[in-house]
């Protein structure tokens, strides 16, 4: 059995790490250097850092903060979030990132996973899929810009053409359940990694132990993301991955 993978977030907002509901209401949960440093330590396989508001301020990524949170881990480093061509990946790599992640640009220029992917290798261009469902729940549409704005096209298919492009792993955002705490979209995440032969990273809607449970059952995520819960000590790392070894989930263990 594969082994799943628990992913802490730090989504950063004017080199503070902030959470909210929906993408909105956000509030402050302290420093991203410290927190990731604490995360690490407690047992998170990875952490990632999206500075989300650099695409919607069309600036680059916040790179002094990257810095400073890569000089705190020994675990794998993802960031995303103003990363428009290879030069700025280039610039986020040299700050410390192990891996990329990219979804307004990559949208509008698919090419871009490409390029990252020959230039990195495709284990480090990561690509990001905000979604909303439709009122139906028939489909899942892809959202750009933070989640500001749509784009009218559908999450699975997207899927399908950035795995084509090179893609190395997804990290599938549910926009309905984010900071919800009522669990994973699972029709979401099942949905993506039904065409998908890379990785899946579930994210959105985190709040018990179970939901962790759930995704990791066949068909779901090969790795599950989230931020509130640990950010405020709502669920405890090692007592995480205990359970899920326990419901025969597989997980690096001891942490």
């Amino acid at each position: 059995m594969l082994t799943r993978r628990i992913i802490v977030c730090l989504d950063v907002d004017a080199g503070r790490v902030v959470k909210g509901v929906q993408f909105t209401k956000l509030r402050d949960a302290g420093d991203p250097a410290e927190l990731a440093a604490a995360h690490a330590a407690a047992g998170a396989d990875e952490i990632v850092l999206l500075d989300i508001t650099a695409t919607h301020e069309k600036r680059a990524t916040l790179l002094e903060t990257v810095r400073r949170t890569a000089r705190e881990l020994m675990v794998p480093f993802t960031v995303g979030g103003g990363i428009r061509s290879v030069d700025d990946a280039s610039a986020v790599f040299d700050a410390g990132a192990d891996k990329v992640a990219v979804n307004s640009a990559a949208l509008a220029d698919p090419t871009l996973i490409t390029q990252i992917a020959a230039k990195f290798g495709s284990q480090a261009a990561v690509v990001a899929i905000d979604a909303r469902a439709s009122g139906d729940r028939s489909h899942f549409e892809v959202k750009k810009t933070g989640g500001r704005d749509a784009t009218g096209r559908d999450a699975v298919a997207w899927a399908r053409e950035a795995q084509e492009a090179g893609a190395g792993e997804f990290l599938v955002t549910s926009m309905d359940r984010d900071g919800t705490k009522d669990g994973f979209d699972m029709e979401l995440t099942r949905a993506i990694a039904a065409v998908a032969h890379i990785p899946v990273i579930a994210s959105g809607g985190a709040g018990a132990i179970e939901h962790f449970v759930e995704v990791f059952q066949p068909g779901g995520a090969d790795a599950a993301l989230a931020a509130s819960i640990f950010h405020f000590g709502l669920i405890r790392m090692s007592d995480l991955k205990q359970h899920l070894q326990q419901n025969g989930v597989s997980v690096r263990w001891p942490c």
